[in-house]
């Protein structure tokens, strides 16, 4: 099963000098696919690829858990920039986007009925069949619950992973962020989910406002997210940890104390980490 080590971090056009500088420090990165023209990616995208460094294509617009089958033209997208680069794997969320032509803007988390996973079980089926390379599935933030919920999060990507083959990407800060605002206990989530499906980790800032925590990757990584990043790292083989920062970019000394302070949790492996929400 594909897992990817080391230290990356998301690449965004702003960040690639940046990016460029560090990347003595990095061994992979990951970038959005719709902002990537799979017949011509940045150059600088390109050396990184040529320098050695893992490029995995992160798709945020197959809208998986939709009741719509994904859009054969977006999935070919995220199949041809993998194809491109040299991709192991892709990844996208378990979420939807769209629903009858309305296009959200953003990643809205799914009923959690049984109905609903086995729509997002045959959707997840019809990607990877045109995909050229495993799929890794992120667990999304939230900021409310569907009502009548009949399995909890960590036991319905569990069964989305069992039923399909696929692999996780672990966002440790969208659970952080709702542990933070829908009570769960981040702890027993990951009692629950298959870490050994785990390909790699997602780690972000956001900000306390009006009594919840947003996901911003706009802000510092919060202490609860690099909690449970030592958390995971404590339970497995430490996996591949992912920096993303989409907005207010920082400068390098800054990227690099976060990364730095990332290696440093998943160094913390002696004994498991007990952190509350």
């Amino acid at each position: 099963m594909r897992r990817l080590n080391g230290l990356g971090i998301g690449w965004r056009p702003e960040l690639a000098l940046t990016i460029e500088r560090l990347r003595p420090r990095l061994d992979f990165v990951d970038v959005v696919t719709e902002n990537v023209d799979p017949g011509a990616p940045s150059p600088a995208l390109l050396n990184l690829r040529a320098s050695g460094l893992e490029v995995i294509p992160h798709g945020v617009s197959l809208s998986l858990g939709g009741a719509e089958p994904p859009d054969p033209e977006r999935v070919e997208r995220l199949a041809q920039l993998a194809s491109r680069l040299g991709s192991p794997i892709v990844s996208e969320h378990a979420c939807f986007v769209r629903s009858g032509g309305i296009d959200s803007g953003h990643l809205l988390p799914l009923p959690r009925t049984r109905e609903a996973l086995s729509v997002l079980v045959e959707n997840v089926k019809i990607a990877q069949d045109a995909l050229p390379v495993p799929l890794a599935l992120e667990n999304v933030a939230a900021l409310f619950e569907w009502p009548g919920a009949e399995l909890g999060e960590a036991d319905f990507l569990a069964e989305l992973c069992e039923r399909t083959d696929a692999l996780l990407l672990l966002d440790v800060a969208n659970l952080h962020a709702n542990a933070r605002n829908l009570g769960w206990d981040p702890i027993a989530f990951l009692d629950r989910i298959p870490l050994e499906r785990v390909a790699y980790v997602h780690v972000a800032g956001g900000v306390e406002r009006d009594g919840f925590f947003h996901d911003t990757h706009a802000h510092p990584v919060a202490p609860g997210a690099l909690e449970l990043l030592a958390e995971v790292a404590a339970r497995r083989a430490a996996p591949g940890a992912l920096l993303e920062r989409d907005d207010r970019f920082p400068t390098r000394v800054e990227l690099e104390g976060e990364l730095a302070a990332m290696a440093r949790a998943l160094e913390r492996r002696a004994a498991p980490v007990r952190c509350t929400p």
